[in-house]
């Protein structure tokens, strides 16, 4: 195993004789399961790495709440994934906290549980893990686990063709075909594929809602919401006293301009107010209650809707998200996490981890935090039985937005919005153009405002090309990326959900075996064969019927 000062100094252990298969997947994410799974199920030999230890990434990392848009649009493996949860949840065996029939109609306009359809929307982590243990177990996929790429030299190619990839493990695989479906685009950028970190000026291809948005409030996330307006200085209405923490003295930037900054992680934490299965809030080493005046002095103007995305997963549990001026989301802490090296990846990690844990215990335990909100939260704890070799801590961020290749096409808003036509679909996504928010900032006024949370409809389900998982020509002929795809920063608020990286990976795995069969780069994959295989395999491509 390396070691942590081997990984902190991106050090490879001596190379290993190469593992070869006809296709290489790194990263254990959703995308990366089915992924697998698809190229088994099509013949070829496939092998699944990655840093990950526990497969699914924030599909079993917390996100149980699933962001699904217009489910009618779901198919293949994916909506096999979800059929596979509801034949966990149908049995008696898997309500140990809740009897079924008090969990129901809980999930954005169409039940958690539909019956009908024989799925289940809305689930517990462990569920959900259990699933894609299922999958790589039953199509006998190895998967190599805790394997972290050797960024630095790990991508060996001959002209534009990747030939194998290295761990700092020393640990080598070769393969005909390669995908990248980690949530940061690591193999891709090793690879030497062209990519974006950050918000386009809303001029590069000609969109309405990307780059700096201050001024524009969507959702309830900004300080427009509160009674008052709130002071960031230490002594408030005093700018000579400081600012006060988890607040920038950075200027915002100009309306639609691009920046460098990505959207605000968290940890979609899992919660429960079962006391015997519930684990009390700590105080997490490091804590400081100086990072949470600013909410001490919301809560003092009478704002009190914390629990507004305490969402109910089954038995007694919740998908804890964001919510609020002030809330889960560490805005502005995330900045240099796509580019950062392990070591430093690490640090933000940890930091993203006391924060919201201190978030937790402040709320818990302040005297200046209301009454009954204290009370509330009190009765919620970490489950004993999720996350159990990591004390009840999800063990994937949310990692919103990190690098996105920029490819054989760019999938943008006007695409999303049907503005413009998306050419060679290789799957639907449907969910609101959804950013959360990027920076908190100083109004001219002398108040905190947060800035980047847009909410824009895309008028129903829209298609994703399949030049958006393919690297320009020249670059790299046998990669593709289902998660990091080329999009924009504002296109990607919609495509970056978890049921359409599961799509996007089934169909970017069908195109790697045609490739092979074919003997053809990816950007060649003749369209018409992958989009009948494509259909045959239950993926759908338009919203307009089946086989359209």
């Amino acid at each position: 195993m390396v070691t942590a000062a081997a990984l902190a100094a991106g050090l490879a252990a001596p190379s290993a004789r190469a593992a070869d298969y006809d296709v290489v997947i790194y990263g254990g994410t959703s995308a990366g399961v089915i992924a697998a799974v698809q190229a088994k199920k099509m013949g070829k030999t496939v092998v699944l790495v990655g840093p990950d230890r526990h497969l699914g990434g924030l599909t079993s990392g917390g996100l149980g709440w699933t962001d699904t848009g217009n489910k009618a649009v779901i198919g293949g493996l994916a909506r096999e994934f979800y059929h596979r949860l509801w034949q966990h949840y149908d049995s008696d065996a898997a309500w140990r906290w809740q009897k079924k029939s008090a969990y129901g109609n809980t999930g954005q306009g169409t039940p958690a549980i539909d019956g009908a359809q024989r799925t289940m929307w809305i689930f517990e982590p462990h569920a959900a893990e259990k699933v894609y243990e299922d999958l790589v177990r039953e199509n006998r996929i190895p998967v190599d686990r805790d394997e972290w790429l050797d960024r630095a030299k790990g991508g060996k190619k001959t002209g534009a063709r990747l030939t194998a990839i290295t761990m700092l493990s020393g640990k080598t695989y070769s393969g005909k075909m390669f995908l990248d479906a980690t949530y940061e685009g690591d193999l891709m950028a090793a690879a030497g594929v062209e990519y974006h970190v950050g918000r386009e000026a809303n001029r590069v291809y000609g969109e309405e809602h990307n780059g700096v948005q201050t001024g524009v409030l969507h959702h309830s996330h900004h300080f427009d919401v509160l009674k008052e307006k709130i002071s960031p200085y230490v002594v408030p209405g005093d700018p000579r006293s400081g600012i006060i923490a988890r607040v920038s003295a950075a200027p915002p930037g100009k309306v639609g301009e691009g920046d460098q900054r990505v959207q605000a992680y968290c940890y979609r934490m899992c919660l429960t107010d079962v006391p015997e299965n519930r684990m009390p809030f700590a105080r997490p080493e490091g804590y400081d209650a100086k990072q949470y005046e600013l909410l001490a002095r919301i809560y003092a103007v009478g704002w009190k809707d914390t629990f507004g995305k305490f969402d109910p997963i089954p038995n007694h549990k919740t998908d804890t998200n964001n919510h609020g001026p002030f809330s889960t989301d560490n805005i502005g802490m995330s900045y240099d996490y796509p580019e950062a090296s392990y070591a430093r990846r690490r640090e933000i990690l940890k930091e993203h981890e006391t924060y919201q844990k201190g978030w937790l215990y402040f709320i818990c335990t302040d005297p200046r935090v209301p009454r009954e909100v204290q009370a509330k939260m009190r009765r919620y704890g970490l489950p004993k039985d999720e996350f159990t070799d990591n004390g009840g801590w999800p063990h994937q961020i949310y990692v919103r937005e990190a690098r996105r290749m920029k490819g054989l096409f760019v999938m943008t808003e006007n695409e999303l919005r049907k503005k413009k036509p998306t050419p060679d679909s290789v799957g639907m996504g449907s969910y609101t153009i959804d950013s959360h928010n990027v920076q908190r900032y100083i109004t001219p006024e002398g108040a905190v405002q947060n800035e980047g949370d847009i909410g824009v409809s895309t008028g129903g389900p829209y298609a994703i090309a399949y030049g958006a998982l393919v690297p320009k020509r020249g670059q790299v002929e046998n990669l593709l990326v289902p998660v990091c795809v080329s999009s924009s920063h504002i296109a990607f608020g919609s495509i970056r959900m978890e049921p359409v990286f599961m799509i996007l990976g089934q169909s970017a795995a069908t195109a790697a075996v045609l490739a092979i069969d074919d003997k053809v780069a990816v950007q060649d994959v003749p369209y018409a064969k992958l989009r009948a295989r494509l259909l045959q395999d239950g993926q759908v491509l338009s919203d307009r019927g089946p086989g359209r």
